[in-house]
C-alpha cells in the first residue's frame, strides 16, 4: 500500500510539475529571444537615424563601429549608392537586403539568428539599416534558466515522494501491525491484541480483530469444559460397568462382557479425545516428527518388553517438520501402536518407522500379526482410532493406509513436509 500510495503522489506531481515546467521552459526561450531582437531593432532604429542626419560616409563608418563594440547586435549599413558599411560586399546582393531597399522592413529569425532590417529613404535613393544577432544570442540565459526550472522541478517531486512516503507509512504501518497480531492468533497465540491506533478504519479493524480473539478465547474455555463434563460422564458409567462384569461367576460371560467393556473403554476415550481436538487443531501448528515419533516409541517401549515383543524402530536424524502439533502427531503414533497390542497376541513383533518420500513424511506401524482384511474391522474394534488417524492426516492434506498380505499388517500415514526455515 504504500509504495502504491507514493507512485500515485509521485505520478500526479509529476503530471502537475510537467504541466507548469513545459510551458515555463517555453516561455523563458521566447523572453530571451524577444530580448535578444528588441536589442536588435532598437540599435538599428539609433543606426537608422544616423543614417538620415549624417552624410558623410566615414563619420557613419566610425558610429557603426562603436554601436557595433557597445551592444551585441552586429549592424551593416547599405547606403543608397551600394556601399557596405559595417559588413562585407557581399551583403549588398541579399535578397533580404535587396527586399528592404525595395521599401519593406522587416525582421528574420532562423537557424542562422536573428535579422532586423530598416530601410531609410534618403534624397538619392534608399539605405537599408541591417541588425543581426546570432542563434547563441537568441537562447542567452535559457539553459541557465531551464537548469533552475527543471531542478525545482525535481525538488518538488522529490519533496512529494517524502510526503507520500511519510502518509503512506501512517497508513499501511498500523495495518501492518494489525496483520502480524492476526498472524500470531492464528499460530495459536491467543493472547495477542492488537493496538488501537492509525485512521479510523484501522483502528475499528484492530478493535474488531480485538474482539474476535476475545470471543474465540471464550469460546475455547467453553468448549473445554464441555469436553471435561463428557469425559467425567462417559467414563463414570464405564467404570462401573468394568467393576459389574468382575462379579460375573461364570468365567465364559465375565470375559465376554470385560472385551465388550474394554472395547467400549477404547471407544470412550477416542471419542474424547476427538472432542478435544478441535481445541488444538484450529489453529496452525507444526512440530519435529521424529522427535515426537521417538518420544512415543519410548513410552510405549516400556509395555512391549513387558509382553515380550520386539520393537523396532527407525526415524531420521535430520529434522522432519509436518504441519500437526506435537500432541495431535503423538495421538496418531499411539493410535496405530495401541491397534498393535489391542489386535494381536503377546509377544507379536512390530516396527516403527520414518522415512521423508517425495516431500511427504511417511509414518508407517507394520505388525507380525495374523493380518486382517483391510475392507474389515478386526474383532472388538471400533474403526474410531483409524477414523480419527485419517481425519487427522486429511486436515493437513495427508493421507492414509491400510494393508495387509495375509500375515501381518502395515498402517501407513503419509504427512506433507514443511520448508524448512
Amino acid at each position: 500500500m504504500r509504495r502504491r500510495i507514493s507512485w500515485l503522489v509521485l505520478a500526479t506531481t509529476s503530471a502537475v510539475v510537467a504541466s507548469f515546467v513545459i510551458p515555463l521552459c517555453l516561455l523563458v526561450r521566447t523572453l530571451a529571444e524577444d530580448r535578444a531582437m528588441a536589442m536588435a531593432d532598437q540599435e538599428a532604429r539609433n543606426v537608422a537615424i544616423l543614417v538620415a542626419g549624417v552624410n558623410p560616409n566615414n563619420a557613419l563608418r566610425r558610429l557603426v563601429s562603436d554601436l557595433d563594440q557597445r551592444s551585441p547586435p552586429q549592424t551593416v549599413v547599405v547606403t543608397s549608392t551600394g556601399q557596405v558599411i559595417g559588413g562585407s560586399a557581399e551583403i549588398a546582393t541579399d535578397p533580404e537586403v535587396v527586399r528592404a531597399a525595395n521599401g519593406a522592413a522587416f525582421t528574420v529569425v532562423d537557424d542562422a539568428g536573428g535579422r532586423v532590417l530598416l530601410p531609410v529613404v534618403m534624397g538619392d535613393g534608399t539605405a537599408v539599416v541591417r541588425s543581426e544577432v546570432t542563434t547563441e544570442q537568441l537562447t542567452e540565459g535559457v539553459t541557465r534558466a531551464w537548469t533552475g526550472i527543471l531542478a525545482l522541478g525535481f525538488v518538488l517531486m522529490v519533496g512529494a515522494w517524502l510526503m507520500a512516503a511519510g502518509l503512506g507509512r501512517r497508513i499501511s504501518e498500523p495495518l501492518r501491525e494489525v496483520a502480524a497480531v492476526a498472524h500470531s492468533l492464528r499460530e495459536g497465540n491467543l493472547g495477542a491484541r492488537a493496538e488501537v491506533s492509525g485512521t479510523e478504519e484501522t483502528q475499528e479493524l484492530a478493535q474488531a480483530l480485538n474482539g474476535l480473539a476475545e470471543r474465540t478465547g471464550e469460546l475455547l474455555v467453553a468448549e473445554r469444559g464441555v469436553v471435561a463434563d463428557l469425559s467425567h460422564r462417559l467414563r463414570t458409567p464405564v467404570t462401573a460397568l468394568r467393576l459389574d462384569a468382575e462379579q460375573v461367576d461364570q468365567p465364559e460371560i465375565a470375559a465376554r462382557l470385560q472385551d465388550h467393556v474394554a472395547a467400549l473403554q477404547r471407544t470412550v476415550d477416542a471419542i474424547v479425545k476427538e472432542a478435544r481436538r478441535p481445541v488444538r487443531t484450529d489453529l496452525t501448528a507444526s512440530c519435529e516428527a521424529a522427535r515426537t515419533v521417538r518420544d512415543r516409541v519410548g513410552f510405549w517401549s516400556a509395555l512391549a518388553d513387558d509382553q515380550g515383543r520386539q520393537l523396532t524402530v527407525r526415524t531420521p536424524t535430520s529434522a522432519v517438520p509436518v504441519p500437526l502439533s506435537a500432541d495431535d502427531l503423538a495421538d496418531v503414533v499411539d493410535v496405530l501402536i495401541d491397534n498393535v497390542f489391542s489386535h494381536t497376541p503377546e509377544a507379536t513383533a512390530f516396527e516403527v518407522t520414518l522415512d521423508v518420500v517425495d516431500h511427504e513424511a511417511v509414518l508407517a506401524v507394520t505388525d507380525s500379526g495374523p493380518g486382517v482384511d483391510p475392507t474389515r474391522r478386526r474383532p472388538g474394534s471400533t474403526g474410531l482410532g483409524l477414523d480419527i488417524v485419517q481425519r487427522t492426516a486429511r486436515s493437513v492434506g495427508g493421507s492414509s493406509h491400510v494393508s495387509s498380505q495375509g500375515q501381518g499388517t502395515r498402517v501407513e500415514v503419509r504427512l506433507p513436509v514443511r520448508p524448512k526455515s
